[in-house]
């Protein structure tokens, strides 16, 4: 069962044209559909190509879980009048205070500069308090590295990450920020 307390510790974060807030049962269409275009599937680690039924259900269960590793906000543009899920941003916690960061913008709103405004808003914001947070892109994904480097990321180095969707390890440029 889920807590209301538990949804309340994971505050939403206001940028100029949209709203992070956590993501809740009623985004499973939307995220399902944007999940499941192979473009995006493609350009994430997790979501794997053909979308199985199910797997949006068991993402949002498992980020609205008491007990969760990784906080998960949906990129809410209804305040601004376009669509309430635009995209998802995610923190997966690691050790020592550290985390990494995770994105993905629905085609219709990419070239946009959303994932840049959603990755400059959680790093402001700071949520989970870490003293340093990562990201990895891959390098077929420039725009993506892009955005972390306007949000203050570095380079680390390059190295490679398994994309289910993509059933085979695919080399990824490593970033980090000091908070």
């Amino acid at each position: 069962m889920v807590k209301m307390g538990n949804i309340t510790t994971q505050p939403e974060i206001e940028t100029e044209r949209f709203v992070l807030r956590p993501v809740r049962k009623s985004d499973e269409g939307p995220i399902e559909m944007y999940a499941g275009d192979p473009r995006v599937a493609m350009s994430t680690v997790s979501i794997p190509h053909p979308l199985p039924p199910g797997v949006i259900e068991a993402f949002i269960t498992r980020a609205m879980a008491e007990e969760r590793d990784e906080d998960v906000w949906v990129m809410d543009g209804s305040k601004s009048g376009t669509s309430e899920v635009m995209g998802v941003i995610t923190l997966t916690r690691l050790d020592r205070a550290q985390s990494e960061i995770g994105y993905w913008v629905a085609p219709a709103f990419w070239n946009t500069h959303l994932a840049s405004e959603a990755v400059q808003a959680l790093v402001a914001a700071n949520p989970l308090e870490n003293c340093a947070m990562f990201a990895s892109v891959f390098h077929d994904n420039p725009a993506s590295a892009k955005v972390l480097t306007n949000a203050g990321f570095v380079y680390l180095g390059d190295a490679e990450t398994y994309c289910l969707a993509r059933d085979a390890a695919v080399p990824t440029w490593t970033y980090s920020r000091k908070l």
